[in-house]
């Protein structure tokens, strides 16, 4: 059973502005708190089926899950999947006009799937609405201070 969690937020940026910034993938951990770093690991500009390395520091432990970049539709969305022996997580960022710049919102979905994060469920559940709201507004200072 996967554990689910969204949060939107406006800006006033474009949503071309707002979008180049969530595609910028190496910037990604200005925004991302558990982010160290996200690479793509070939050349050129994003694509689907593009393979990605996401490195994390998490409750005191240091990861690296391989990604994918599953749909991309320029300037609206972009989702990427990332698994390791112990989860799979699925990130949906859409960006979205309104009259006086972008709604972000932020989809998250983690499937654990070994014993010992399946246990891990519970603090999973309650902390990830504090991080994936936390993410949005430093998306959202990093984009209002240009």
């Amino acid at each position: 059973m996967s554990i689910q969690c969204e949060h939107s937020i406006e800006v006033s940026v474009t949503p071309d502005q707002a979008f180049a910034l969530i595609d910028d993938l190496p910037r990604t951990p200005q925004w991302l708190g558990p982010c160290t770093a996200l690479e793509k690991l070939s050349s050129g500009p994003n694509q689907v089926g593009d393979k990605l390395r996401y490195a994390y520091l998490q409750g005191g432990r240091a990861g690296v899950m391989d990604g994918k970049i599953l749909e991309r539709t320029e300037g609206r969305q972009l989702v990427c999947q990332y698994t390791d022996a112990q989860m799979e997580v699925v990130v949906d960022l859409r960006v979205s006009p309104i009259p006086h710049g972008s709604l972000l919102t932020h989809q998250i979905s983690i499937t654990p799937l070994t014993f010992l994060s399946k246990a891990m469920a519970p603090l999973i559940r309650m902390a990830l609405p504090k991080q994936t709201q936390e993410a949005m507004t430093q998306l959202k200072a990093l984009l209002e201070s240009r």
